[in-house]
C-alpha cells in the first residue's frame, strides 16, 4: 500500500509540474550548473569525503554530463536523495538528472513518466548476514528480522520472494543505506537486504568485513541507470549518449590519458565521430562536437570509472561480471555513433 501511495503522489507531481515541458538543456546552460541527484552516502557510488568533495561511480556520470554540456566537470550541485525522495526530486524539477542506484521498472518508466537514459550497472537484490549465524542460503531466512529500505523495489522483491518460497519475516524499515548499516550492526535486524552492490559497499566499511557474508542468491534483476524527466527528448539524448560515449570509449581503447591524442590520430571513423574530429553529432542535440571528448577526459572511460570506484583493487572489490563489455562476456555496449 505504501508503494502505491508513493506512486500516486509522484504521478500528481508529474501532472502538475511544468518542468518536464521546459528545455532542461537550456535551463542547465543558463544556470551554469547541473543539479544532480545522488545517494545520501554510498561508498563507491556517491559519497562526500571529509572535505565535502563527492566521489563515486554515479558521481562520475554527473561530472561527465556537466563536462559535455557546460565544459566544466566541477559545475555540479550534488543533491543527496533517499529512496523515498529521489523520484519526487526529479519529477518536481529540483534536480535535472538522477544518478543514483535506481532500478529501471515498468511503473517508473510508464506510470511515473520518467525516462531511463540507459543502464550503467546491472545488479540484483541479495542478502547479508553475520557469518556467525551459519546461514548459507536465502531460503534459510524463515522467521528472520530483515532491514529493508522503504520506497524501493527491494520491498516488493522481498515480499514476492518470501511468498514464493514460504518464508515469513519481520521487516525493519530504514530510509537510507547508512541507517540500514547502523541498525544491522546494532543487531536491530538479523539480515540486511538490498542490491548486491549496496551490500558490498556497506560491508567494505565494517571494521571486520569478513565477519559478514553476502548470500549467493540474487532474487531479482536490478538494471540501474541515470534518469531524466519524460517529455524532454533532447535532454534524455544528451544523458543517454554521454553514457554511451563512456562505454564506447572503453571498447575502442580511448582513455582519460589518450583521449586528446586519439581525437587526432585515430583511423577509426566511429572514434573520430565520437571525439568530434569528423561529423556534427554534437550539433544535432545542441552541443558542440567536442562534448564526448570532454566527458571522457574527466574520469576516463566506463571501465576506468568502474575500476577506480568499484573494482577489485578498491575496498568494494567487485568483479565486472555482467558489467563487462559485450565482447568480454558482459552486457555493456554502446549503440552505434553514426
Amino acid at each position: 500500500m505504501k508503494y502505491k501511495l508513493i506512486l500516486g503522489a509522484l504521478c500528481a507531481v508529474v501532472a502538475s509540474s511544468a518542468a518536464a515541458k521546459a528545455s532542461t538543456l537550456e535551463d542547465v546552460k543558463a544556470r551554469g550548473l547541473l543539479n544532480c541527484g545522488v545517494n545520501t552516502g554510498l561508498v563507491g557510488f556517491a559519497a562526500p569525503d571529509a572535505t565535502g568533495k563527492w566521489t563515486g561511480f554515479d558521481v562520475s556520470i554527473c561530472k561527465a554530463v556537466a563536462a559535455a554540456v557546460l565544459g566544466d566537470a566541477s559545475k555540479v550541485k550534488y543533491v543527496p536523495t533517499t529512496g523515498q525522495t529521489r523520484l519526487t526530486a526529479l519529477a518536481s524539477g529540483e534536480i535535472d538528472l538522477l544518478s543514483r542506484n535506481t532500478t529501471w521498472t515498468f511503473s517508473r518508466d510508464v506510470d511515473l513518466k520518467l525516462t531511463f537514459a540507459g543502464t550503467n550497472f546491472y545488479d540484483g537484490q541479495a542478502f547479508m548476514v553475520p557469518k556467525s549465524a551459519g546461514i548459507n542460503s536465502a531460503k534459510d531466512l524463515n522467521g528472520a528480522t530483515i532491514c529493508i529500505q522503504t520506497g524501493t523495489t527491494t520491498e516488493l522483491n522481498l515480499a514476492e520472494y518470501a511468498k514464493l518460497n514460504g518464508i515469513t519475516y519481520d521487516s525493519v524499515p530504514v530510509e537510507s543505506s547508512a541507517e540500514g548499516q547502523q541498525k544491522y550492526i546494532a543487531g536491530a535486524c538479523d539480515v540486511y537486504t538490498s542490491d548486491a552492490s549496496d551490500l558490498a559497499s556497506v560491508r567494505s566499511s565494517f571494521k571486520n568485513p569478513d565477519d559478514h557474508v553476502i548470500l549467493p542468491e540474487m532474487i531479482s534483476k536490478e538494471p540501474l541507470g541515470p534518469i531524466v524527466r519524460q517529455g524532454d527528448e533532447q535532454w534524455a539524448d544528451v544523458v543517454h549518449w554521454t553514457l554511451n560515449a563512456l562505454i564506447a570509449a572503453e571498447e575502442f581503447g580511448v582513455t582519460k590519458a589518450n583521449v586528446e591524442e586519439m581525437a587526432t590520430s585515430s583511423n577509426n571513423p566511429e572514434v573520430k565521430r565520437i571525439l568530434g574530429a569528423e561529423g556534427d553529432l554534437g550539433k544535432q542535440f545542441g552541443l558542440d562536437n567536442a562534448w564526448a571528448k570532454r566527458a571522457i577526459a574527466v574520469d576516463g572511460n566506463y571501465g576506468e570509472i568502474f575500476e577506480a570506484n568499484l573494482g577489485e583493487k578498491t575496498p568494494i572489490a567487485m568483479h565486472r561480471g555482467p558489467n563487462a563489455l559485450w565482447n568480454k562476456g558482459g552486457l555493456q555496449y554502446a549503440q552505434p555513433f553514426r
